[in-house]
């Protein structure tokens, strides 16, 4: 009898997980630590009574954000010593397109929310979740996660996508971004860039990476000057994957000589890149090993 319980516990779980995934993904930026997540929530339904809940899916969202909750106080203090800037860990295909519009630099400006706000917009803004189950679910009264929405869509309204590139034209500009870049052509190069353009290079001081963001065109273009010299001399620095959406975002993965995996994201704007958004750090490729980079 046990065992039936427990074989119908699972097939009840097992069509909820990739929604949980992405709630717990969009709320920690980290798909290890999402994946963790919600295999806890997993042993925690295993343990519970099914008889007694009336909405599987509701209760399971509401573990699953709090979990995400108190794992998230604990990133983020972690965050505020992280080496150079800080990107959530790449997820690579369009799956992400068919769920919501949360891109990869609008998931950079969730990191400026508290945790309530933040779970709070992803509940009611993104997942449509209504105000009173929000409440419930993070344990604030409907009027305070109102509040609490208001302020965050304030914050990250100037993030949310201005102009839609279609996909074609988003990889069109992500193939000659790639081969502008490492042909050395800076003309071409500079011909797809904004003004304001920004490079985003998170390497977590595990791998060589800007300190700082790069802002404006000709820093930009003197960057990858100085990197096509690089690519000039060693043929096998940089070998492209594969073009293919990476958070929502046009662009491309590529893998060095000593096996070194790399995303590259294009934010692109009135048909010019506006932000370059790159991820060397290996603690946050590791979902990208074996055969999903093929």
């Amino acid at each position: 009898m046990a065992g039936t319980l427990h074989q119908a516990a699972a097939e009840s779980f097992s069509p909820l997980r990739p929604k949980l995934i992405r709630i717990a993904y969009r709320m920690l930026g980290s798909v290890a630590e999402a994946e963790d997540v919600v295999q806890d929530a997993f042993v925690r339904w295993m343990a519970v009574d099914q008889s007694t809940v009336r909405d599987a899916e509701a209760f399971l969202r509401r573990i699953v954000t709090r979990l995400s909750l108190d794992v998230l106080k604990s990133a983020r203090r972690q965050r505020e010593t992280y080496v150079g800037p800080w990107l959530p860990e790449p997820v690579v295909g369009p799956e992400l397109d068919e769920v919501d519009d949360v891109t990869l630099p609008l998931m950079m400006a969730l990191e400026r929310l508290t945790p309530l706000e933040r779970a709070a917009f992803l509940l009611h803004d993104v997942f449509g979740i209504g105000f009173d189950e929000v409440a419930r679910t993070i344990g604030r009264d409907p009027a305070a996660c109102r509040q609490l929405a208001s302020r965050a869509r304030a914050h990250v309204r100037a993030e949310r996508p201005r102009f839609e590139v279609t996909r074609e034209r988003g990889f069109e500009i992500a193939q000659a971004f790639f081969a502008a870049s490492r042909e050395g052509d800076m003309g071409r190069l500079r011909t797809l860039l904004a003004d304001d353009v920004t490079v985003y290079s998170d390497g977590g001081g595990k791998r060589s990476a800007a300190a700082a963001p790069i802002v404006g065109i000709e820093d930009v273009v003197r960057v990858h000057a100085g990197l096509a010299d690089f690519f000039a001399r060693d043929n096998n620095m940089s070998k492209l994957v594969r073009y293919d959406v990476i958070n929502g975002l046009p662009g491309f993965l590529t893998i060095e000589s000593d096996g070194t995996v790399q995303t590259t994201a294009l934010e692109i704007v009135d048909g010019k890149v506006v932000g370059i958004y790159i991820v060397r750090n290996p603690d946050k490729l590791r979902h990208l090993d074996g055969g999903k980079l093929h």
